[in-house]
């Protein structure tokens, strides 16, 4: 697999994970939705039903919470650049896709993943970027230069703690996948 792309990608585990025909009552409880039984991820993570739902619900709550903060497209912005950053192929296929679905601005993520995290971006999607982007450092670097960009940018507190939540999931989300297993091409 080479590139960063917005096309929908398949991913292998290098560990078994269950079948589907394996997955109990108590691992559809935990997949939240039944529809992530065929993910060969989440069936991974069922092997762990408590871990898994709490994992689920905490990225519905950090991606899905319409009540204030930073938008949607700019949550799913802040994923891809931290996804991008950590090199996880897969991760940043799928949140470019909703960063830019939402954004209405697919170009601006398609130069994220062409160019990098240090591509030419607005004032706003800058700051955002380069926050996401302190946060996934390993040490984090993220300072009070970064919070001062964010609330130049329009943040607030609350749409900076959204952005801080995004980005820290999917730091140790991306760590995760690529630790598990590889994105490989979707079968057509």
């Amino acid at each position: 697999m080479t590139g960063f792309t917005t096309e929908r990608l398949g991913w292998r585990p290098w560990l078994e994970p269950l079948t589907e025909d394996e997955l109990t009552d108590a691992h559809h409880e935990a997949l939240v939705d039944r529809a992530r039984a065929a993910s060969p991820y989440f069936r991974l993570l069922a092997r762990d039903p408590d871990v898994l739902h709490a994992r689920t619900k905490t990225d519905q709550d950090i991606f899905y919470n319409p009540d204030g903060g930073l938008p949607r497209a700019e949550r799913e912005l802040a994923a891809t650049a931290t996804s991008r950053h950590n090199g996880c192929v897969f991760c940043a296929s799928v949140h470019a896709r909703f960063a830019g679905h939402y954004s209405k601005r697919p170009g601006d993520v398609r130069r994220l993943l062409d160019e990098g995290v240090d591509a030419r971006q607005d004032a706003r999607w800058r700051a955002i970027i380069d926050a996401a982007v302190a946060l996934a450092s390993t040490p984090s670097t993220l300072g009070p230069e970064h919070l001062a960009a964010l609330r130049a940018a329009g943040l607030d507190d609350l749409a900076i703690s959204d952005l801080v939540h995004a980005g820290a999931f999917f730091g140790w989300a991306n760590r995760l996948m690529l630790s598990l297993g590889e994105p490989t091409q979707e079968e057509k």
